[in-house]
């Protein structure tokens, strides 16, 4: 995702703070936007904004990553593992970097020549380092992705890489008991399983080209505009009946309004895709108000249990033709018209209208020219071209 911000931007941000996530100084959760201590990038165009559970990075034009949040594995890349709430220069990588992927407690950076580098907690073998590092406050290169990558994702406690070459790499062992329980006797796939990043099988010759990831779930987009998915499907968030995918399975392109798909996105138990003319679709889990629709008690749900589960992707109309779409855990937000948008869980003020309260359909926040957005797993962040307090 790229946006040419310009020097007078504004970098604004809302929801759970309780580690200083929201770069303002503080760790008072935020339900309304307030403008974040952008004094480290002051004049710098902006490339991207991610969160993970309870930190934040935004990369610039130029490669620089900033960051701020919760530190206590690591996961800011900072050398040391003292929370940070006011974003802060990642000064030891020393590489231009082109996405930041967060996960639960730790980071991904995807250099401009295709190297994948990691940090934070690898409990699960999530840094794809293998198991002598518990954890590492210092970035640490994934060695054995050989190839260049041209897109990273983080789960959890597990990673994507899609390559170059089309192929897909997956490490960390978070989905592993959720494989042990669905596939009982049968043995667990070793990408399922896997410290270093292992190759995802049952996707030769599809060139996938960008990677997402759930919870505990997968999702691959090819260059056809064909959607692969794998993992847990408690909430229906695979689209299929199965509780459990091993490997990956394509969403088939008539459930996809019989369109190829050109950008995906993904919460921890939903999922949000853009077709070629514009439509937007959601499936997954819904008892926050994340799918942007209300529940149809005629769809049963992939876990027999929550009503709010909608299995089949169905269109949000007041998505369509939206620039860019963002997903937390369980929330969202869009740029559409040159609007912001936001809709799902609100319990920490995540959606930004100045309540708690979930929000069951996109809703825009007045006053905002949103350039740039990103979620963490319960907060917001927008790059906007003026500060709506001065106005």
């Amino acid at each position: 995702m790229e946006t040419n911000t310009p020097p007078e931007l504004c970098l604004l941000s809302w929801g759970a703070n309780s580690y200083g996530q929201l770069g303002q100084g503080d760790v008072e959760d935020r339900s309304d936007p307030r403008l974040c201590d952008a004094a480290a990038f002051k004049h710098k165009a902006l490339r991207a904004v991610s969160g993970g559970g309870g930190h934040t990075a935004v990369v610039s034009e130029d490669g620089d990553v900033f960051v701020c949040g919760q530190n206590h594995r690591g996961q800011l890349g900072l050398s040391h593992s003292a929370d940070v709430l006011t974003l802060q220069l990642c000064s030891g990588i020393g590489q231009r970097i082109v996405q930041v992927a967060c996960g639960w407690d730790f980071s991904l950076f995807l250099t401009d020549c295709g190297r994948v580098l990691s940090c934070g907690s690898n409990a699960f073998g999530q840094l794809g380092v293998g198991t002598t590092v518990t954890q590492s406050a210092d970035v640490n290169l994934v060695e054995s992705l050989k190839e260049p990558v041209v897109s990273v994702a983080a789960g959890l406690r597990h990673s994507l890489a899609a390559t170059h070459s089309g192929c897909v790499y997956q490490w960390g062992t978070g989905l592993t008991s959720h494989a042990k329980r669905a596939l009982s006797l049968e043995p667990v796939p070793a990408h399922l399983g896997s410290v270093v990043p292992s190759l995802v099988p049952g996707l030769d010759q599809k060139m996938c080209r960008l990677v997402t990831a759930g919870s505990v779930h997968c999702v691959c987009l090819t260059g056809n505009g064909d959607l692969f998915v794998w993992g847990s499907n408690k909430h229906g968030q695979l689209a299929a009946t199965n509780t459990f995918l091993p490997s990956p399975s394509l969403v088939k392109r008539t459930l996809l309004a019989g369109e190829k798909v050109t950008r995906v996105w993904s919460g921890w138990t939903h999922i949000v895709a853009q077709t070629e003319s514009g439509k937007v679709l959601t499936w997954g889990r819904g008892d926050y108000g994340q799918l942007g629709r209300p529940a149809s008690s005629s769809l049963e749900p992939a876990d027999g249990g929550h009503q709010g589960n909608q299995a089949v992707p169905t269109e949000l109309k007041d998505l369509q033709g939206a620039t860019q779409i963002a997903c937390g855990s369980e929330h969202n937000l869009a740029i559409v018209g040159g609007r912001l948008l936001s809709w799902g869980w609100n319990e920490h003020g995540m959606c930004g209208d100045g309540s708690q309260v979930d929000v069951p359909r996109p809703r825009p926040l007045p006053g905002l020219e949103p350039l740039l957005i990103g979620c963490g797993a319960g907060h917001s962040v927008a790059a906007c071209a003026r500060n709506p307090e001065s106005t």
